[in-house]
């Protein structure tokens, strides 16, 4: 039986999407918003499903961004799985501004910054690496001219700043020029384990940074050597100090950022301290607790609506936000240019949230 909330003469779908076991938490939301950016208003979009909670979700969603459920009917009989039709409506879903934006406290506005994967191999296995990265991880390396295309549209559309992230940057054989080339057009912060980049080609690449453009933003777990040995290797302590104070000699500013998970948040007072004595500024200090993501088997849990959207590119894709790098659910597309269509999906996202919660509802389900 149709469960439609209308019903109309036939029209042949300009576009399908198979939804598969995905429910609206679990990344059929993104999917399923870029699948109606690329049909024309008016053309519908068959959604094929076999899971249950969609009938309930994707009438509310539909009608928040805009578009008319067309008809939901079970594909077979028996066959525990169903088609729901979908046209485009004549107006595209409100902007982020239109609603009042999605920040929260500190969270930047979206599309203000831009996080790029240079690479995802690393000279560490940390236990609780979201992005899975190690010595043995494919290393997926981002050509500098894809880093500088993406930071070239990123800043014509009034970007602000640029993040730089891996497995370790400084394990990427061009680094310097990606750097150099994406710096001289915005601010960058470049995410690093500050292990090895005390001599030879990549104590040059150090060096031959712009200090005004570029800051380093190092992983530091804790005071003393346990903690953070615990997490990230035998021998990681002594050497992520070292890179800390070499930047700071060669004039760079250096950011750090502790890891913890919540048993280990008492121990933040020490490392505190330890920074105060590296003369390391108290804004420039962030701790953050573990993400379920990746290498780590538990955590906060990420999904679209537990954190900001803040778009992630890598060689192979774009993503709502760096932690959920490895999580297929979180992934916008699977190209990482045009970036404008990236921030569009995003953006469509962002305004049926705000206009669901201002409803008093989430129409979004997670697992």
């Amino acid at each position: 039986m149709s469960l439609a909330e209308s019903r109309s003469p036939s029209q042949s779908p300009a576009a399908e999407l198979d939804g598969g076991d995905r429910d609206c938490g679990s990344g059929l939301l993104l999917s399923l918003t870029s699948a109606m950016r690329r049909i024309g208003q008016g053309q519908v979009l068959l959604l094929h499903t076999r899971e249950p909670s969609v009938l309930a979700d994707l009438p509310a969603w539909a009608r928040l961004a805009g578009h008319q459920l067309v008809d939901v009917s079970e594909a077979g009989q028996g066959a525990g799985s169903w088609l729901l039709s979908i046209r485009r409506g004549e107006a595209a879903p409100p902007s982020a501004a239109d609603t009042g934006g999605f920040t929260q406290g500190e969270a930047p506005a979206l599309g203000t910054r831009l996080w790029l994967y240079s690479n995802f191999h690393c000279n560490l296995g940390c236990s609780y690496c979201c992005a899975g990265s190690s010595p043995r991880a494919p290393a997926r390396l981002m050509p500098v001219e894809l880093a500088v295309s993406a930071a070239r549209e990123f800043v014509a559309q009034g970007g602000e700043e640029l993040l730089v992230t891996g497995g370790e940057p400084f394990l990427h054989p061009s680094l310097g020029a990606l750097l150099g080339e994406t710096s001289a057009l915005v601010p960058v912060t470049l995410l690093t384990n500050a292990m090895i980049f005390s001599r030879g080609a990549r104590r040059e690449t150090l060096e031959s940074l712009d200090r005004d453009a570029v800051t380093l933003q190092v992983s530091l777990d804790s005071a003393g050597p346990e903690l953070h040995e615990r997490q990230r290797g035998a021998g990681s302590h002594a050497k992520a100090l070292a890179g800390i104070q070499l930047a700071r000699r060669l004039g760079f500013r250096v950011r750090v950022a502790a890891t913890l998970f919540p048993e280990d948040v008492g121990d933040a007072a020490q490392l505190h301290a330890a920074l105060d004595e590296l003369g390391i500024e108290a804004d420039d200090r962030l701790i953050r607790p573990v993400a379920e993501e990746g290498f780590a088997e538990n955590g906060v849990h990420i999904s679209l609506e537990t954190v900001e959207p803040e778009p992630t590119l890598a060689v192979d894709g774009a993503w709502w936000h760096p932690v959920g790098v490895t999580n297929d659910a979180l992934k916008v597309a699977d190209s990482p240019l045009p970036l404008s269509e990236t921030l569009e999906v995003m953006r469509d996202v962002v305004a049926v949230q705000a206009a669901g919660e201002r409803q008093g509802r989430s129409v979004f389900r997670c697992t």
